[in-house]
């Protein structure tokens, strides 16, 4: 502790956003074209932010990428190498398919217990998958942790983490003691772009492996068992039909506004 940081940032292995999403016969998202969620940059550019003021990697400061998921997972820990992060940490198991947000939190907790002696833990605002924002504060619970949410903005002055949150017409600051959980939004920073040196970099680092029985968990706590929410059912969304074409031969006003009463739009 002291001065220096540890800090454990969640990433995730999400369906990229400029493809379609497929539903695999399990009902779950297919992972197939997976990328480390856009979201969880502007965490982990928190992280290293607050590193660096404190020295880096070489002042004994530490940044910890954690993830859970299927072997694939482990692209998203390496991506967080390349952009800074010091090692990775990823829980896999096959038991984890189907864990909803109150299974994943329990297994992110144990995950972070065996990290040890984290000062920090920092989350994007929601997963872009998902988009349930639940883990965080769950998360926090499980660890018996403040949590600051939703942070526009991180400073950390001496054992104390200060947030401001914005909201429509207002912006608070709150604050919390030390080990802490924050998760930041989209407006906290700037997220950089992994460079040569540290893709080549990357690939000296550590990445520690955990299965179930590691953490002291097993398979009835995750998964479909573990988890409070299910899937019952999914079907491809309906394919798109073409819009309405409003020729103009001079009413086209007129048939705008028609249409528009008639969707109830105005």
């Amino acid at each position: 502790m002291g001065d220096t940081l540890k800090i454990v940032v969640l990433v995730k292995h999400v369906p990229d956003a400029q493809f379609d999403r497929h539903i695999g016969p399990d009902r779950t998202l297919e992972r197939s074209e997976s990328i480390l969620s856009e979201l969880d940059e502007y965490a982990l550019e928190a992280a290293l932010q607050l590193s660096e003021a404190r020295g880096g990697e070489k002042a004994g400061n530490q940044v910890i990428a954690l993830t859970m998921g299927a072997p694939d997972a482990a692209n998203a820990l390496k991506k967080a190498l390349q952009i800074g992060a010091t090692s990775g940490a990823h829980v896999s198991d096959d038991a984890l398919a189907g864990s909803d947000a109150w299974a994943t939190s329990l297994v992110l907790a144990a995950a972070v217990r065996a990290v040890g002696d984290v000062d920090l833990v920092l989350t994007g605002m929601a997963s872009t998958d998902g988009e349930t924002s639940l883990v965080p504060t769950q998360l926090a619970e499980r660890l018996g942790l403040p949590q600051l949410t939703f942070a526009s903005s991180l400073e950390v002055e001496g054992r104390t983490a200060v947030i401001r949150r914005d909201g429509g017409t207002t912006s608070d600051t709150v604050e919390a003691d030390l080990p802490a959980v924050v998760s930041v939004t989209d407006q906290i920073n700037e997220p950089r772009y992994p460079n040569f040196k540290g893709i080549l970099a990357a690939k000296k680092k550590k990445i520690a492996t955990f299965g179930l029985a590691d953490l002291g968990l097993d398979a009835g706590q995750v998964g479909s068992a573990g988890s409070l929410t299910r899937v019952e059912q999914a079907e491809p969304r309906p394919a798109r039909v073409a819009g309405t074409i409003i020729t103009d031969e001079g009413d086209a006003g007129v048939k705008l506004v028609d249409f528009l009463a008639a969707q109830k739009l105005v």
